[in-house]
């Protein structure tokens, strides 16, 4: 895990917090894969749909933010949203 993964899964965890209801539930992991470090987000069942968004566009968009905040550390990040 490099220095910068523990930033990126706080964003994260920041941004999915602010979009859900259960808090509590929401949880963060990243792990090195192939060079690219992956973050997987967990959140509660009833709070799917507010992460995934109307046709994927909040998920997408937290993917945008993920990939702007990694081009500044020149590292590759990808979000996969776990059920």
């Amino acid at each position: 895990m490099s220095e910068q993964s523990p930033n990126m899964v706080a964003l994260m965890e920041h941004a999915a917090k602010a979009l859900v209801e259960n808090q509590a539930e929401v949880l963060v992991e990243s792990f090195d894969e192939d060079g690219e470090i992956v973050l997987e987000l967990t959140v509660a069942e009833d709070d799917m749909g507010r992460i995934i968004g109307c046709q994927g566009r909040t998920a997408r968009a937290l993917r945008h933010l993920l990939r702007a905040a990694g081009a500044k550390t020149n590292r590759r990040y990808e979000l996969e949203i776990l059920e």
